[in-house]
């Protein structure tokens, strides 16, 4: 069974999202966020080698649905685990988050 956690800099990432949405919008929008987020992230562990490696080591994207944000995440097959290194704003600058990586 594959399992999953997130770097803490992309808790904080998703957890900052989500709270602009409260703020921003709804709380039903953020709810909305959150059960997307989490949907991709059952995919994600359903076949996490199907996106393809768009940075080393081995990091993927996986673009949310409906919302403007990215997972970056790395598949450890010998682990069977996925690690969320980033849940990024679409606009944000590209890269930022390659020194959680380590």
């Amino acid at each position: 069974m594959v399992s999953y956690g997130f770097h803490p800099d992309a808790l904080i990432e998703y957890r900052e999202a989500t709270d602009y949405y409260v703020r921003e919008a709804s709380p039903a929008v953020a709810e909305r966020f959150v059960a997307t987020v989490e949907s991709g992230i059952a995919t994600l562990l359903a076949a996490p080698d199907r996106w393809r490696v768009v940075d080393t080591p081995g990091i993927r994207r996986y673009v949310v649905r409906r919302f403007p944000y990215l997972l970056y995440y790395c598949w450890d097959r010998e682990q069977e685990r996925v690690t969320v290194f980033a849940v990024m704003h679409s606009n944000r600058e590209p890269g930022y988050w390659k020194g959680r990586i380590g």
